[in-house]
């Protein structure tokens, strides 16, 4: 496994988006950066809020882009692209829609589930991106005509304390896939559920 050297957390910017549950992953990112003592600062070159932490001895890149979830791709690759960072060595944290609030999954590849911030960073990365994902559980609104309302809203107070848990969980199991233990990693993240 090719070492993770950059970590993205997808959201949207602005003070009206911050705690929905379509920020779950810059969420993950910024409780990431506070518990090891990284400000974030904005970086215009790569669009958005960059930091750095070393984790397990391992050297990180921090992200969240300031763009809107759309366009992703931009600040990814613009970091990416910038540190010689290949696909692989890149970890992105998102919401799921698919997987129950109180859950959450790594993986590696695959496709887009419909997500609209790795709908623009897959071509912006190149098509055959096989980047790591950090998949935070969000739940289904029941009907895909309510999706954009759900993913743009908070989360019950309930689900929030689940997400919150999950992105807990995550970072404690972060250094086991940093370590290269990828099947370790999946076992203890995969394992937890807040629900």
């Amino acid at each position: 496994m090719t070492a993770i050297k950059l970590i993205a957390g997808l959201g949207n910017p602005g003070s009206e988006y911050r705690g929905t549950r379509h920020n779950a992953g810059a969420d993950f990112v910024e409780e990431l950066a506070r518990r090891h003592g990284v400000t974030l600062q904005s970086e215009s070159r790569f669009h958005g809020q960059t930091g750095r932490v070393t984790l397990s001895g391992h050297d990180l890149r921090l992200l969240i882009p300031g763009t809107f979830m759309n366009r992703s791709g931009k600040a990814v690759a613009a970091m990416a692209g910038f540190f010689k960072i290949p696909p692989e060595s890149i970890l992105i944290a998102y919401d799921e829609l698919d997987i129950p609030a109180g859950q959450a999954r790594f993986k590696q590849g695959g496709g887009l589930g419909g997500h609209n911030g790795l709908r623009d960073i897959l071509p912006a990365l190149g098509n055959n991106a096989d980047f790591h994902r950090l998949r935070i559980g969000i739940g289904h609104p029941g009907h895909a005509s309510r999706v954009t309302g759900y993913v743009l809203g908070a989360p019950s107070p309930a689900d929030r304390e689940r997400i919150d848990a999950c992105i807990d969980e995550a970072i404690a199991a972060l250094p086991l896939l940093l370590d290269g233990d990828a099947t370790k990693a999946m076992t203890r993240l995969h394992s937890f559920n807040a629900a």
